[in-house]
C-alpha cells in the first residue's frame, strides 16, 4: 500500500463535554486544518445524551463534508444517519455490524496491540484498523503498540491503519511513515487552544 505524504487527521471527541460550547471549539478546529473524520466518543451510555451530542456534532462536521462515526453504538449510529461506526471489541463484531449497516458506512476497529485481532477486523470487512496506545501508561496493564507493529502492518496488509493514544510530537514524528490516520483527541482538547495545538503536532509529520 502507498502511505500518503503525510498520515490524515482523525479527531477523538473527550469523554465528556459541554454541549454549549464543544461544537463550537470543533468547528474552529475543523476551520483550521484538514480533518478526515471525527470520533463521538462520550462515556455516557444514556442514549438521549448521546443522540443529542450527536446532532449538535453532526451539523458540523456535515457541514466541513467530515465524516462522523460514533463509538460502538451502531444502532445509534445507524438511527441517526451518521457514517458509522468505531467498533472496541477487536475484531468480535465487524462482520455483524457491516451487514447490519450496509457497505457504504464506515466501520472500524479498535484492536489494542494485537496484530492478530487487526488480521481478523480487516478479514472481516473493517475499513480500518486502530492500535494503541503508541506509548506506555500507567493505565490499563501498560501495554502499548510497537513501533514495529506499524512497520510490518505498512508493509504487508493494505487496510488503513490508525494510531491514536499517548501521542506526541516525537511519537508522531516516529510513526509518520508508517501509519495512515492519527487518531487525536485529549492530546488537543486538553490544550487551551485545540487548534494551535493540532497545528504543533502536524508539524511534527515533517
Amino acid at each position: 500500500m502507498d502511505i500518503p505524504e503525510k498520515p490524515q487527521l482523525y479527531l477523538i471527541t473527550p469523554p465528556e463535554f459541554e454541549l454549549s460550547s464543544f461544537p463550537e471549539v470543533l468547528a474552529r478546529t475543523l476551520d483550521a486544518h484538514a480533518v478526515a473524520c471525527v470520533r463521538l466518543e462520550l462515556a455516557t451510555r444514556d442514549a438521549d445524551k448521546l443522540s443529542r451530542a450527536a446532532d449538535a456534532l453532526r451539523e458540523v462536521t456535515h457541514a466541513r463534508d467530515v465524516a462522523l462515526v460514533l463509538g460502538d453504538h451502531s444502532v445509534l449510529a445507524d438511527r441517526l444517519g451518521l457514517d458509522g461506526v468505531h467498533l472496541t471489541d477487536a475484531a468480535r463484531s465487524v462482520r455483524e455490524t457491516r451487514k447490519a449497516l450496509g457497505e457504504d458506512a464506515i466501520v472500524g476497529c479498535f484492536c489494542g496491540t494485537s496484530r492478530h485481532d487487526g488480521m481478523s477486523a480487516g478479514e472481516a470487512g473493517a475499513d480500518y484498523v486502530a492500535f494503541g496506545p503508541v506509548s506506555a501508561s500507567a493505565l490499563g496493564d501498560g501495554s502499548h503498540a510497537p513501533l514495529d507493529l506499524f512497520e510490518w502492518w505498512s508493509e504487508v496488509i493494505e487496510v488503513p491503519v490508525v494510531a491514536e493514544g499517548g501521542l506526541d510530537a516525537a511519537r508522531i514524528a516516529q510513526l509518520t511513515p508508517f501509519t495512515d490516520f492519527f487518531g487525536l483527541g485529549e492530546e488537543i482538547w486538553q490544550a487551551e487552544d485545540p487548534a494551535r495545538r493540532l497545528g504543533e503536532l502536524i508539524e511534527a509529520m515533517g
